[in-house]
Parts: structure tokens; C-alpha cells; sequence
């Protein structure tokens, strides 16, 4: 079996590029044919190379031609989409089919429907775009980069795209991270059910740890999505376990504020083996945020240690985290809701115990290299027998 593998690389690296190269490598050990065409947003700087991104964002011939001559040369029987915004464009899916190639899109966020990918504005989720022939409302606020023309070019995209039957006709299959995503986008954004699959992300095995540290762990994007206004508060108000936080992001200051006051212990940025060791010794992981997320790879991490979480029910954290088996569900925005639950599992150590045991059995049954490449080959598999 060959595939292609086609993702547009970010300027700021972050989980999608790591989970393709992960992924990659993944396929390769597994004994398929991986090759990868990765171009990335570093060329676009300046005010005219936007300018021409923005106006090929819709569909771009270009590209299709280059990924036609790339699927001439390695001959793929499969190629599979990761991100193709802004410069692959769905013209993939057209340069694929051509050859006659099965192709598979993995859905890492929810740009098919909004502008920004997020759902998320003004401290709360949105659905203003949501069912609307054009997201006008995206492009009245300017949701993408706050730029009300460069959110224009990319509702354009949307709607083009979709009213041609790119997602509904040129895609043979959806990989969606979770449960949420699979039925969220089957509602709103026309892709037939039948054609969707849920498959995690795999992490590698981080090795069980003893949760003995005696402290709570965030670790994250520092930014007002992912809910740290509401964690502060929540141990402003006490949660019964000293506080760890790792990560960086616009509200640095906030959590710098909260160090120097003793209601935290900040620790900036963290590498990933660091982050594996801090998961090892702490006692629960907090996942407060406000959006609806797509797969944090900090869940499978945590649970790959036997990290307990406690998170917002909300989005594809609600289907992530199943309460009283692998950690608890909260209401997002609540500090308050946040601080019992804490303190109720610090003050229940069996129940802490049982939820450590059953965050370690999540990640045996679903985040497992080899149980996710067998899922993704069985995928591959069966569309390739499809007439």
C-alpha cells in the first residue's frame, strides 16, 4: 500500500504538524509506503504574497497541478489530507481523483464551518456562522486574524467549496478525532455519516507514574479558550492541592500575577519529556477550557500515564473524559464547579485510585500506536475493497 500524505505546514508549529509527522513515521514502521508533500505558510510574508494566498485560497490550480505530478511520480493507491488551508486548497481532492486515489481527510478542527477553526469569540462559543450560506457574521467581526477581508476570502472558500461538493463528493473518507466531532459535523456541515470514522491521535507509551507528587497540573496554551481565567480563580478559591502550571501564552501575565501571590506555581514553558514527567508525578490533570477543542494531546499523554482528569463538559471533551472511570466533567466557565471537583477527589483517595487504573485502560484501548495504526490500516483497507 502507498500513501501520500498532504498537510500545510503551520508558520508557528503546534499539534497538527506533530501528529503528522507522528503519524507518518507510524505508517512507515507499519510497513506502508509514506511519502509526504508538505509545503508550508513560511513564504507568504508581505503584503503582496497575501495578497496572492488570499485570492488562490478557494481553489488553487497551481498546487493541483504540483500534487498531480507528485501522485505520477510515487503512485499512491490512497492520499491523505491533513490541513490543506491556506495554500493546498481542496483542489487536492480533484488532483487525487483524477489518478484515480481513494482520499481520506482528517478533520483536526472545525474550519468547514467557521472562519477561525475555533467556534470560539468573545470568551464563549459561537455558532453565528453556523448553518449560514455564507458565515457573514465571521466576516463582520473579522474572525480570522481579526481581518475582515482575510475572513471574507476564507468564508468564500467555504462556500464555494461546498455548494461544488467538495466535501460531500471529492472525499471518500472523514477521519474524526472524537465522537463529538464525527455527529457535530454530520449536523452542520453536510458530510454524510456514513462516510465519517472516529480515530484519535496515538501517543507514544509515557510510562505509568505514581501521581505522588501531591499537586494538580495544567499544562497548555496560556489563553482565555482554554479557560486559565477560570483556573486561577478556582484556585483563588482553594482546591485543596498546590497548583502546577506549564505552558505559555497571552495571559502569561495573569498566571505570573498568581505565582507571585502563592496561589501558583508557575513553570513556563516545558519540553516534552518534561511535561511527561511532571504528568508521572501529579496527582490530577485540569482541563478547563471554554471551547469545544478538537483532541488536546494532553489527554491521551495524561492518561497514558494514569492522569485523572478533571474538564469542562463541553465539546469533544464531554465525549473525552467519562466521568467516575478516567476523571471528572465540570461546567466550563464555573471556578466554583472547578474547585469541589478538585477537592472532592483529593478528599476520596480510593476514588482517585479507580480513576487512575481506568485513565491507563483508556489509553491501552484507544491511543496506542500499534491499536491506532490498526484502525487507520483497517480504514485504509476498506476503502480500497469499496467500488
Amino acid at each position: 500500500m502507498r500513501v501520500l500524505i498532504v498537510h500545510n505546514r503551520y508558520q508557528i508549529a503546534g499539534g497538527e504538524d506533530t501528529v503528522v509527522a507522528q503519524e507518518s513515521q507510524m505508517l512507515r514502521d507499519d510497513g506502508v509506503e509514506v511519502k509526504t508533500f508538505i509545503p508550508s505558510n513560511d513564504e507568504i510574508v508581505g503584503v503582496a504574497a497575501r495578497i496572492k494566498t488570499a485570492a488562490q485560497v478557494t481553489y488553487s490550480w497551481t498546487m493541483r497541478r504540483r500534487i498531480a505530478a507528485e501522485i505520477a511520480g510515487f503512485k499512491p493507491s490512497i492520499v491523505h489530507v491533513h490541513n490543506f488551508f491556506p495554500t493546498v486548497t481542496p483542489s487536492v481532492y480533484d488532483a487525487a481523483r483524477d489518478a484515480g486515489c481513494k482520499v481520506v481527510q482528517t478533520i483536526h478542527n472545525y474550519r468547514l464551518i467557521c472562519p477561525s477553526g475555533t467556534l470560539f469569540r468573545d470568551g464563549h462559543v459561537c455558532h453565528d456562522c453556523v448553518g449560514k450560506g455564507i458565515a457573514w457574521p465571521g466576516i463582520l467581526h473579522g474572525c480570522y486574524r481579526d481581518s475582515h477581508a482575510g475572513t471574507a476570502a476564507v468564508a468564500t472558500m467555504l462556500t464555494v467549496n461546498r455548494l461544488r461538493g467538495a466535501w460531500s463528493e471529492r472525499v471518500d473518507r472523514f477521519l474524526m478525532l472524537t465522537a463529538f466531532a464525527r455527529d457535530f459535523f454530520a449536523e452542520h456541515a453536510g458530510i454524510p455519516l456514513h462516510k465519517m470514522r472516529v480515530k484519535p491521535n496515538a501517543v507514544q507509551d509515557p510510562g505509568v507514574g505514581d501521581g505522588g507528587g501531591g499537586y494538580a497540573l495544567y499544562a497548555g496554551r496560556l489563553s482565555e479558550e482554554k479557560g486559565i481565567r477560570t483556573l486561577l480563580e478556582a484556585a483563588n478559591q482553594g482546591l485543596a492541592i498546590p497548583l502546577r502550571i506549564a505552558g505559555s501564552g497571552p495571559l502569561e501575565k495573569e498566571v505570573r500575577s498568581a505565582h507571585a501571590q502563592g496561589k501558583v506555581e508557575y513553570l513556563g514553558p516545558q519540553s516534552q519529556e518534561q511535561i511527561r514527567s511532571l504528568m508521572q508525578r501529579a496527582a490530577l490533570l485540569l482541563t478547563p477550557s471554554q471551547w469545544y477543542e478538537g483532541l488536546p494531546m494532553v489527554i491521551p499523554e495524561a492518561y497514558g500515564t494514569g492522569l485523572p482528569i478533571i474538564a469542562s463538559q463541553v465539546g469533544s471533551l464531554a465525549s473525552l473524559i467519562i466521568p467516575e472511570q478516567t476523571g471528572l466533567l465540570v461546567e466550563p466557565g464555573n471556578a466554583k464547579s472547578l474547585a469541589d471537583a478538585t477537592r472532592k477527589l483529593v478528599d476520596a483517595p480510593a476514588l482517585l485510585a479507580k480513576l487512575r487504573a481506568g485513565a491507563r485502560k483508556a489509553y491501552e484501548s484507544d491511543y496506542r500506536p500499534e491499536t491506532n495504526m490498526a484502525l487507520l490500516t483497517a480504514i485504509y483497507d476498506e476503502l480500497l475493497t469499496e467500488n
